[in-house]
């Protein structure tokens, strides 16, 4: 990590490895009691330290103390979260890494998931709003697994209930300023102003998550299973004829061809959806700086959890 000033924000980047580097060692300490196989597939797991890097910066935002409890149960909630659909869907790799239920099995990686939200927990224990929020949160996420699934029934897709979805799946940023903020022992107002900025920089990363989705690695996955992801849908409530091709094309049941893939990317594209998702990142930054300004934070820490939205914005951690 380059030296820098201690006033000097840091860049995004150095700012989820200093994460990593002040949190591991809580996480080591929250999974020790696991069984050991249990214990492993809890460290593979452990993701890019961006919801703990928010809860952090947000205690700082507000003038408080290091928020490693917030920090460690946020990132634990996430783990579960992720081992779990990465189980349901069948995703095989993330970042380039082959995801833990494929190198542990589908039983180690559940029962590991399962304590990892017992944990979660255990880290508030003690501390009831704290508990109320964490849970606030991932019930938003079943909720939002219920829409996605809705989602998929036949009939035309309904894009405000995707974005509910998408903004339900992001929940944990939202989530992770909040527990920061209350942690550094932020007013209300604080806490509220932060908690929205959180659930902006969710959205905008499940934005981008969906971007992904259709144009990074793999490429087209979620085509290939016919996902009504934010751009699809954008695409087919567009109006315009490559939407109602795209509608066509997504009938049926079971995975799509690559050559369909394809053609159904294309149509993507040229019914604005792609076009419509980053005008929305767009939007929902301008929304975050706005929430972050008026949480009236530390200088150092406003630059720093602005610099993360950014760079959730450009997915690359």
């Amino acid at each position: 990590m380059p030296l820098t000033s201690v006033d000097e924000p840091r860049s995004a980047l150095d700012v989820l490895e200093w994460t990593r580097l002040t949190i591991t060692p809580h996480l080591e300490s929250a999974i020790a009691p696991l069984p050991a196989a249990e214990r492993r597939v809890a460290e593979h797991g452990f993701d890019s330290m961006l919801r703990p890097a928010l809860a952090l910066l947000a205690a700082e935002a507000v003038g408080g103390p290091p928020a490693h409890a917030a920090a460690t149960a946020v990132e634990l909630a996430h783990l579960h979260c992720q081992l779990h659909d990465d189980v349901v869907h069948g995703v095989t790799t993330r970042r380039e890494r082959a995801t833990a239920w494929t190198v542990f099995g589908t039983e180690s990686t559940t029962e590991a998931a399962n304590a990892a939200l017992e944990l979660a927990f255990r880290v508030l224990a003690g501390n009831e709003r704290a508990v109320r929020t964490l849970n606030t949160s991932l019930l938003a996420i079943v909720d939002g697994e219920i829409e996605d699934a809705d989602l998929d029934a036949p009939g035309p897709p309904d894009l405000a209930a995707c974005v509910r979805r998408a903004t339900a799946a992001g929940s944990l940023m939202a989530c992770a300023c909040a527990l920061g903020a209350m942690f550094g022992g932020g007013s209300r107002a604080q806490v509220e102003h932060l908690r929205a900025f959180g659930s902006h920089v969710g959205l905008v990363f499940q934005h981008v998550e969906d971007v992904l989705g259709i144009w990074g690695e793999p490429l087209h996955g979620d085509l290939l299973r016919r996902r009504r992801s934010l751009p699809v849908v954008a695409a087919m409530r567009s109006g315009t004829a490559a939407g109602r091709s795209l509608i066509t094309l997504y009938r049926g049941e079971g995975p799509l061809s690559e050559e369909d893939a394809q053609c159904a990317a294309e149509l993507v594209e040229e019914a604005g959806g792609r076009t419509w998702c980053l005008r929305e990142v767009d939007t929902l930054l301008v929304r975050a700086l706005h929430r972050l300004r008026a949480s009236q934070p530390g200088a150092k820490a406003a630059d720093e959890l602005f610099a993360l939205a950014r760079q959730a914005a450009r997915h690359d951690h």
